[in-house]
C-alpha cells in the first residue's frame, strides 16, 4: 500500500516468488527492475508512456503470419543480434550465426541439387553452391538446407501477391555435402518501414536498408542448428545494416560470368557446423 519508488520496485519483484520455475522468477526479477530503471532514468513521462503503449499495440496489429513487426523490432534495437551471440557460442571453426529475420516460411518446397528456385522472380540468374562441413572440414551428408531471399526489387515472395514461393526451398546435400541451387543475385533492399518499426527509425534519423544477403537454415542429427546470411561483398550497406547483422567472415563474392551472351552470378560458399556437444562447450 502506497507504494513509492524502490519500495515499489521490491514489491513487484516480491510478487513473483511463487513462479512455476526459478528461471521464471529471475528473468521477471530482471526484467522489472530495469524497467524500472529505465523509467527513472529518463524520467518518463505519462505522455511518453502512452505513446509507447500506442506504438507497441500497433506493432502487435500489423503483424500477420508472413510479416513479423515484434522481430523487426527487436533487430533494429539490436536485441536480436545480441541474442544470437548468447544463444550460439560455437568453436571459431563453425560458420556464425545471425539474425533469423521476419521472412522465414514454413514449408517451403523441396528442391533437387542445380534446381532453379527462382520461379520467375525478377533478377539476375545466379547460382549458389558450396558445401555442410563439420569443424574437422568433413562433409555432412543428408544436411537440411532452407534457403530464402530477396528479389532485385528488394522484395520476398510473401511481401507480394503471388501463386507459388518465389527464391524460398529446402534441400538436402548430397553424400559429399554439397549444396547448389539456381536463384536470384541478391540486392540491397529497405526492411518494411511503412509501420510502427519504420516511424522509430525515421524518428532516430536511421536508415532502414539492409545489404544484400542469402538466408540459410541448416540442421543436421547431432550439429547445432544453423542460422545465417552470405552477404555480397562490395555492398555500400555492409557497415549501416538496419539489424546489425553483418559479419566478416560471412561475406562473400559473387562472380559475374559471361556464357553464349548470357550473364550470371555465382557465389560459392561453404557452412560448416558445431557439434550440438561444441555448443555446449
Amino acid at each position: 500500500m502506497d507504494l513509492q519508488g524502490d519500495d515499489l520496485t521490491e514489491a513487484v519483484v516480491a510478487s513473483f516468488d511463487g513462479s512455476a520455475s526459478d528461471r521464471y522468477k529471475d528473468v521477471m526479477s530482471a526484467l522489472v527492475r530495469h524497467l524500472h530503471a529505465f523509467a527513472r532514468e529518463v524520467e518518463l513521462t505519462e505522455d511518453e508512456y502512452f505513446t509507447a503503449i500506442d506504438f507497441l499495440t500497433r506493432t502487435g496489429q500489423i503483424s500477420t503470419g508472413t510479416r513479423q513487426e515484434f522481430v523487426l523490432l527487436a533487430d533494429v534495437l539490436g536485441l536480436s543480434m545480441l541474442t544470437v551471440g548468447l544463444g550460439n557460442r560455437k568453436p571459431p571453426e563453425a560458420t556464425q550465426s545471425t539474425v533469423f529475420g521476419p521472412f522465414f516460411v514454413e514449408g517451403s518446397p523441396e528442391a533437387q541439387l542445380g534446381d532453379d528456385i527462382a520461379n520467375g522472380a525478377p533478377g539476375q540468374p545466379c547460382l549458389v553452391s558450396g558445401r555442410v562441413l563439420n569443424t574437422k572440414g568433413e562433409p555432412i551428408a543428408g544436411a537440411l538446407v532452407e534457403t530464402w531471399q530477396a528479389d532485385e526489387d528488394g522484395f520476398y515472395d510473401v511481401q507480394k501477391d503471388l501463386d507459388g514461393p518465389q527464391n524460398r526451398a529446402h534441400l538436402t546435400t548430397d553424400a559429399e555435402g554439397n549444396y547448389r541451387f539456381w536463384a536470384v543475385k541478391p540486392v540491397a533492399y529497405p526492411i518494411p518501414d511503412d509501420g510502427p518499426v519504420g516511424e522509430l527509425l525515421r524518428a532516430g534519423g536511421r536508415g532502414p536498408m539492409r545489404p544484400a544477403h542469402i538466408h540459410f537454415m541448416v540442421t543436421a542429427p547431432g550439429y547445432a542448428r544453423l542460422i545465417t546470411h552470405v552477404f555480397a561483398a562490395g555492398d555500400e550497406y555492409l557497415d549501416t545494416d538496419a539489424v546489425f547483422g553483418v559479419k566478416q567472415s560471412l561475406i562473400a563474392d559473387f562472380t559475374e560470368h559471361h556464357d553464349d551472351g548470357k550473364t550470371y552470378f555465382s557465389v560459392n560458399y561453404d557452412l560448416v557446423l558445431a557439434t550440438e556437444e561444441e555448443t555446449q562447450a
